[in-house]
């Protein structure tokens, strides 16, 4: 095994009960997932500390795939063999469904390492968590959030540097890694979308109703031939006793502008309202530092981004690496939510994994 030496602190991690009760409709719903910011004041239960011997573990998996040339879709968790470190992902991911719904794993080393080294070592991770399922249409498993200058009233957020209200991606999980932080802003967001929605039921329990309603949210040049230019969803919704939300960011905005789509009524409209108020309320910053590797559930977590003002130098702006991952029906959703996280498959999509922005 490598030698490494980081004077690494202690692991901070710690799992929750993972109770979990199962959940009805209009009824507060109990269990980890339903947390509060001040439930983390002075600690970092949620931040896995790599050990010595974890990241020796990583570094010679890296070493073994890339010396024996293998491309990144070639790793599962199998070529990815960490036998300490594999323990402990597999608490991160009975965390992710069963418990709080986020978790950041910390520790990774960046200097001297390019970026094939590092996008193993985030591939493999990722790997023991779930499978990797495209981003977009031109089949991309591993993603590039980072700003392309566009603008986020036609293109996805991740190519832009505007702040991103709260919401959730097309997959179970969502898994970040930091390459280059911004210059300033730039924080990830997250809140449970389990607390937001006991908090809309305990201060009007009528709006709650509302989010049922299957929204019509907007696609963004992801549509098949035949398929209308919009996907319906709800933002609240239980199925066989698992809650799951949605967010209600540009989509639904964007979904208004389609011809035909019928307007939101004034009910809807502030239940959606206070939906965004409340998540800000009930959010916990997440400032990334190089190397770390965060992960959220999205059915019970939403994230967003503060916008961010990035470096001048190309080399220094902000640039994280993203999965999705699928755990492969293991957390029961909504038929209209589990057709949209299957990955982003047109005809033609052809599977990559490139290291480059494209």
């Amino acid at each position: 095994m490598a030698s490494v030496t980081t004077n690494a602190p202690a692991n901070s991690w710690r799992a929750s009960a993972r109770e979990r009760v199962p959940a009805e409709m209009m009824k507060p719903i109990a269990g980890s997932a339903a947390w509060y910011p001040q439930d983390f004041a002075g600690n970092e239960s949620w931040v896995y500390r790599l050990s010595e011997t974890e990241i020796g573990e990583i570094m010679d998996a890296v070493a073994r795939i890339e010396g024996a040339g293998l491309g990144l879709m070639d790793v599962g968790a199998d070529e990815f063999a960490v036998p300490t470190l594999a323990k402990g992902l597999a608490d991160v991911r009975e965390e992710l469904i069963e418990g709080r719904g986020f978790a950041l794993i910390r520790g990774l080393p960046m200097t001297g390492r390019s970026r094939l080294q590092t996008a193993i070592a985030f591939w493999g991770i990722g790997a023991h968590i779930g499978r990797a399922i495209s981003q977009n249409t031109k089949g991309q498993l591993l993603g590039h959030v980072t700003d392309l200058g566009g603008d986020y009233n036609k293109v996805r957020g991740y190519m832009t540097k505007a702040h991103m209200n709260f919401h959730c991606d097309r997959a179970d999980f969502l898994s970040l890694c930091c390459l280059h932080p911004a210059k300033s802003g730039g924080a990830h967001r997250i809140c449970s979308s389990v607390t937001l929605h006991n908090e809309m039921l305990k201060r009007a329990p009528e709006l709650v109703e509302q989010l049922a309603f299957r929204f019509y949210r907007a696609r963004t040049g992801e549509i098949k031939e035949g398929e209308p230019p919009y996907i319906r969803q709800p933002v609240f919704s239980i199925t066989d006793g698992y809650f799951a939300a949605r967010g209600v960011s540009a989509a639904i905005r964007k979904g208004q502008l389609i011809e035909g789509v019928p307007p939101i009524t004034p009910k809807q409209a502030e239940a959606l309202e206070m939906y965004r108020a409340i998540a800000d309320e009930i959010a916990i910053d997440i400032d990334f530092q190089p190397g770390d590797i965060s992960f959220v559930q999205n059915h019970v977590t939403l994230h967003s981004r503060t916008g961010f003002e990035d470096w001048p130098e190309q080399d220094r702006k902000r640039h994280l690496l993203r999965l999705w991952l699928s755990s492969d029906g293991e957390y029961p959703v909504h038929p209209d939510i589990e057709r949209e996280i299957r990955g982003v498959v047109l005809p033609g999509t052809v599977p990559r994994a490139s290291l480059e922005i494209a």
